[in-house]
């Protein structure tokens, strides 16, 4: 059993691989995560309005989100009671895993070269060590990367966990038309993320998109402070949805090249959990700072945690790698 999952096999499965099912693989992977995102969002969509239709305020929806995360963070498989939309996301989700098992290889990414077997004999880590996920914390340069990572995606995390509520109380949006909004959302990010960062990362550096993100973001952050209508929301979530994906795309390929091939899955995985941790931190002190002071406190927190980020990566740049974003 140990042999199963010794380099020298995943180096034979990733060989048998060849160059007519990478496209397939990478096919598949999209329409997988198609699956999951569409689910996902179909039950955001009417949580809100449920809480609301229950008599939950912003507060009480906070925490209904903080438990949300907290279950997301710790990865626990919990349902909630059973609405069809739940139901349509088990199944799809039940489908996308027989997929992940049946079609997509051990092994997707070559072996280095240079990495070292471990001795015959000798146990793998286990997948829960968590000295080992922690060691790669330490490593140079990746502690502030990552804390870049957490600090700017927490205020505009804060104002998309809180978003549905804003949109019935503050924009006085219905469920359909809140929907509607939300597809512009996600058809920005798409095509921001398949083709506007692919032509960025090939004429600017890593450290350059980088500190342009966080601009933005303090730029949105001044839009967010004056906002008064959803027109004017329209108008500046290109520019989040910018910073954002940029932001997420560039930290993830520099803390990526920071471990070693053998790591890359775990670093993976720690990225994965920001947003877990978002939301698990940002629904009730979300729903405090929306109760106490309105729409204008997100703008405002974005603005002086980016100023802080773009103080940092001026003092110290980020050391460049070889490798390019992709």
């Amino acid at each position: 059993m140990q042999g199963a999952w010794a380099p020298r096999d995943q180096g034979q499965s990733h060989s048998r691989m060849g160059a007519l099912d990478r496209p397939l693989v990478i096919l598949l992977t999209y329409v997988l995560a198609t699956i999951e995102f569409t689910c996902l969002f179909m039950q955001f969509s009417i949580v809100p309005y449920l809480s609301r239709k229950l008599g939950l305020d912003s507060i009480a929806f906070g925490y209904l989100q903080t438990i949300f995360g907290v279950l997301q963070l710790l990865c626990g498989p919990v349902f909630g009671r059973i609405q069809c939309p739940a139901i349509l996301a088990a199944v799809a989700t039940l489908l996308g895993a027989v997929l992940s098992f049946t079609c997509i290889p051990t092994s997707t990414k070559g072996a280095r070269t240079d990495a070292q077997a471990p001795p015959p004999g000798s146990p793998w880590a286990s997948v829960f060590d968590l000295k080992a996920i922690a060691s790669l914390l330490r490593l140079p340069d990746v502690p502030r990367i990552f804390l870049v990572k957490v600090a700017s995606n927490f205020p505009s995390g804060l104002f998309m966990i809180m978003f549905s509520i804003i949109s019935m109380d503050f924009f006085r949006l219905e469920a359909a038309q809140t929907g509607y909004l939300m597809s512009f959302f996600g058809l920005l990010q798409m095509v921001t993320q398949g083709l506007v960062i692919g032509w960025l990362s090939s004429h600017f550096s890593e450290e350059a998109l980088l500190r342009a993100s966080v601009l933005v973001f303090i730029v949105v952050g001044l839009a967010m402070a004056s906002m008064s209508s959803v027109f004017h929301f329209c108008l500046l979530v290109p520019g989040l949805v910018l910073s954002l994906c940029t932001l997420n795309v560039v930290t993830d390929s520099m803390l990526t090249k920071a471990v070693s091939s053998s790591d890359t899955g775990t670093m993976l995985g720690l990225c994965a959990s920001v947003q877990p941790l978002l939301r698990t931190l940002g629904p009730t002190l979300g729903g405090l700072l929306y109760r106490s002071f309105g729409v204008p406190i997100f703008g405002h927190v974005q603005i002086a945690v980016n100023v802080l980020v773009l103080l940092l990566l001026w003092r110290k740049p980020v050391p460049q790698r070889k490798d390019k974003v992709r």
